[in-house]
């Protein structure tokens, strides 16, 4: 089972130690991310106000001041820690049983704008980059998406079934070619966007706590306020509805 996941805006600071190249799954493509970070940790080190206030998409200078910082020298965390959006904050990682962890560490890949694919287990330290927003003229996701997408592959077919939980911005750093599985939650039969991040939590978090690694457990799962209304398939993507009862 792999369960692929978007990162979020929201990040916790500190950490420990710092960015190395044990600190990444995939380490045969680590010059790879290095290239990207290195560009990005330039331009926060010597771009313009202008150039920083538009690739982290903050318009406070003290805010900014945050990030100025040799990303290299940065105090590192498991990125599931870093990262603290809606998503995460339904997850809730830290409240899970050791057993649970483990199963989020081993089997969630999440898409971070700057280092790309990552394992939820690996480390990486604060940074912030607006989602689509390129470096300079350099855009990370057309760069992951041609120099990951064959070691992703290799890795989801060994590695399956696959869950994608990501919003759909993430499909421009990888297409998934093998089958697999996506969700999609209605509230009142329309398509939510804040509620669909928290239930993308809820379920990731129901996925840790009963260890699921396969399809027929994933449908049988009950979880408290939502249910599957409605199973549709296209092509390689098998689509889950599901309704949020309150």
């Amino acid at each position: 089972m792999t369960i692929l996941f978007a990162p979020s805006e929201a990040k916790r600071e500190g950490g420990s130690a710092c960015l190395d190249r044990d600190s990444f799954c995939f380490p045969e493509l680590y010059e790879k991310r290095l290239e990207v970070a290195l560009r990005y940790s330039e331009l926060l080190q010597k771009g313009s106000l202008e150039k920083i206030k538009k690739v982290t998409g903050l318009k406070d200078e003290k805010q900014i001041e945050r990030y100025r910082t040799n990303i290299f020298e940065a105090p590192v965390m498991k990125a599931v820690e870093r990262y603290s959006g809606v998503a995460y904050e339904y997850l809730g990682y830290e409240t899970l049983a050791p057993g649970g962890r483990e199963y989020i560490d081993e089997h969630l890949i999440i898409f971070s704008n700057l280092f790309g694919p990552l394992c939820a287990k690996d480390l990486i330290p604060d940074y912030k980059l607006k989602q689509g927003e390129p470096v300079g003229s350099f855009a990370p996701e057309k760069f992951y998406k041609k120099h990951f997408t064959e070691e992703l592959d290799n890795y989801l077919e060994k590695h399956g079934p696959v869950v994608d939980l990501r919003a759909g911005f993430y499909e421009r750093f990888y297409k998934i070619l093998t089958p697999y599985i996506t969700m999609k939650f209605l509230k009142n039969g329309k398509s939510v966007s804040h509620w669909a991040k928290a239930y993308r939590g809820v379920v990731l978090k129901e996925m840790a706590k009963r260890g699921i690694m396969d399809e027929k457990s994933l449908l049988a799962m009950d979880i408290e306020n939502i249910s599957i209304v409605e199973i549709r398939k296209v092509k390689n993507r098998k689509e889950l509805i599901y309704e949020i009862r309150s």
